[in-house]
């Protein structure tokens, strides 16, 4: 097992809370040395509040000076092969008297009513899921439907059986952290289960996606220290909500604005959709970091994040405001092989394919000579030109000759001139590797008539499925103008 202090640059953890502190108390007497862990839920991993050495008495005591905030909470024994799970809520002096021959039957937690309750729940729980990991491991070995449909009714009757109980407990102890864990870890119904139609496919999305968050509320922050919420909101960006940048954008608002007064939720949602999607799966996602960073970095709500982290964040987003998808371009004012003056605004053509790339770049030796195989054999009879910038003017001779040996010459090959690098720099301008986000080469963009961006950052290949759409949906446009 592998305990993990913090989880990535912005999902940081805040352990600690203003309050009298807390103090646990673990005696295990079947360990008489070593280091032990207390440890809590913060996403899908563990995080360590505290540790403490094990004495000769099978004795360790945790203890610090501020409360621990809400959630499941760990005791990693010495050797990190056992762990013991346990609810922190308002009662913060707790007794563990473990006995690692079964943890869950034979452990008696006091100090805190919330583990009263949570190890009735265990308890019930290891039984009655022995007994439907028996009646699944039945059914494997049947030989015949009678018993393969015997072993499914008393699964589903064992199934049944756990969930009233997880249900009574709902009903009698609704103000329990157990109570608001199990109602937050029900299953999001579905509203027709052998859907026949399309249209009931569509109705069945349309129900779950409304239902999906029933029973969690994001005014509670005790659920973020669970094992099982942030499995479920990454489940919701990336598999129920459309992957649409707007789509997106709205759902992020409206469950901040759902936890607006709920302070540890607000930072854990915020911290970790801006890790999501400071660097998005799918091209045009970037358009939901740099809302995240106007609506509400900049505004100063993130305080809790570091200085590092924040220009990391501002920094990121500069680089990405001006090359979004659907945004007009950046015009380049460049110098071309031949040293003539070369503005990509005066490229005229249905498509403009500008290349960001570097002769001594090993990948670019590979990509761009293919680039120029598909230009040659397919985008230019589509209307589709080139417009190829040297990243590294310290290669120009590399670079012409480059050109001249691949026949590159029905491109548009332009580099800055270092008295245009300075005229940017005394200007106080962006330059265009800022404009365009260039980070890497090559990285390609695809622009319309206009210059707004269609694509970037893709493969060769994607590239050409993106073009091929493009050029096919313009030809159906115009087939109804003229059907018009």
């Amino acid at each position: 097992m592998k305990i993990i202090a913090s989880l990535s640059l912005f999902l940081v953890a805040f352990a600690t809370s203003h309050g009298q502190g807390y103090k646990v108390t673990l005696q295990t007497p079947d360990y008489k040395s070593g280091l032990a862990y207390l440890t809590y839920y913060y996403g899908k991993n563990m995080n360590v509040q505290d540790s403490a050495i094990v004495n000769s008495k099978g004795v360790a005591i945790f203890q610090g000076k501020e409360k621990m905030l809400p959630g499941v909470y760990s005791i990693v024994f010495p050797g990190k092969n056992k762990l013991f799970d346990f609810l922190v809520d308002k009662g913060q002096v707790i007794n563990i008297k473990a006995d690692t021959t079964d943890l869950i039957n034979k452990t008696e937690v006091t100090g805190s009513k919330e583990n009263i309750l949570f190890q009735q729940y265990q308890k019930f729980v290891s039984v009655k899921g022995k007994l439907l990991q028996d009646e699944v491991e039945a059914y494997k070995r049947s030989t015949n439907k009678t018993d393969s449909s015997l072993h499914e009714k008393k699964y589903q009757a064992l199934n049944e059986e756990l969930n009233n109980y997880r249900d009574k407990i709902i009903k009698e102890h609704p103000e329990s952290m157990l109570a608001t864990l199990l109602t937050s870890m029900k299953p999001t119904p579905v509203l027709n289960t052998h859907p026949a139609t399309h249209q009931d496919s569509v109705e069945n999305y349309q129900y779950y996606k409304k239902h999906y968050w029933d029973g969690i509320t994001f005014m509670d922050d005790r659920i973020i220290r669970t094992p099982f919420f942030l499995p479920k909101l990454e489940d919701y960006f990336r598999n129920v909500v459309p992957q649409a940048p707007d789509s997106i954008i709205k759902e992020s608002d409206y469950l901040l604005l759902l936890a607006r007064s709920s302070p540890e939720m607000y930072k854990f949602l915020l911290n970790w959709l801006t890790d999501e999607y400071i660097n998005p799966k799918y091209m045009g996602q970037d358009a939901v970091f740099v809302h995240l960073f106007e609506k509400y970095h900049s505004k100063g709500v993130s305080s809790w994040l570091n200085e590092k982290q924040l220009t990391t964040i501002s920094n990121r987003a500069y680089m990405l405001m001006s090359n979004l998808i659907g945004e007009q371009a950046a015009d380049l004012q460049m110098v071309d092989a031949k040293g003539n003056n070369t503005s990509l605004y005066n490229i005229k053509s249905a498509y403009t394919v500008v290349v960001f790339w570097d002769p001594t770049c090993g990948h670019c030796r590979v990509q761009v000579p293919r680039l120029d195989s598909i230009y040659n054999a397919k985008w230019k009879n589509e209307g589709v030109k080139m417009y190829g910038v040297l990243t590294e003017t310290k290669d120009l001779e590399q670079w012409k000759d480059f050109i001249k040996e691949n026949k590159m010459e029905n491109w548009v090959n332009v580099y800055e001139t270092e008295g245009q690098r300075k005229m940017i720099e005394q200007a106080k301008a962006p330059s265009y590797k800022q404009l365009y986000d260039v980070i890497q080469t090559p990285t390609i963009y695809l622009l319309d008539k206009d210059k707004k961006i269609i694509a970037k950052k893709l493969t060769m290949e994607q590239m050409d499925d993106v073009l091929d759409m493009k050029i096919k949906n313009q030809g159906s446009r115009s087939a109804e103008n003229v059907l018009k």
